[in-house]
C-alpha cells in the first residue's frame, strides 16, 4: 500500500501537481522537457521531481544522458481507491441526511 499522506504531500505543491499532470497527459517526458518553457530553474525542477519519485508517485529511467520521468499507475491507482472510498462513505452520508429532512419537513 502507498503512503497517501506523502503522495497528497507531494501533490500539494502546484508545481510538483502541475508536473504530474503534465506526465499524465503527455506521458514520459525528460526532466529537460519538463522544465522547458516553465520559468522553473532545472534545478528547482530536479528536487521537485526527486520529491514526486520519493513519494512513489514517479518513475525515472535513464536512456543516454536523459532522466525520463512517468506516473506510476499503482500511485494513481492508489489515490483513486482512496477517493472512491472516501466518496461513497460521504454519498451515503448525504443521503441519510436527505432522508432526515424529508422527515423532519413531512412532519411540520
Amino acid at each position: 500500500m502507498y503512503d497517501l499522506t506523502g503522495s497528497f504531500a507531494a501533490l500539494g505543491d502546484a508545481t510538483r501537481f502541475a508536473i504530474v499532470e503534465r506526465l499524465l497527459t503527455e506521458g514520459e517526458l525528460s526532466a529537460g522537457a519538463l522544465q522547458s518553457g516553465t520559468g522553473i530553474s532545472p534545478p528547482a525542477v530536479s528536487r521537485h521531481l526527486k520529491v514526486l519519485h520519493d513519494a512513489g508517485l514517479v518513475d525515472r529511467r535513464t536512456q543516454a544522458q536523459s532522466r525520463l520521468y512517468s506516473v506510476k499507475p499503482e500511485a494513481m491507482k492508489a489515490i483513486d481507491q482512496w477517493i472512491i472510498d472516501h466518496r461513497e462513505f460521504w454519498m451515503a452520508s448525504l443521503d441519510r441526511l436527505e432522508d432526515a429532512l424529508a422527515k423532519e419537513t413531512g412532519k411540520t
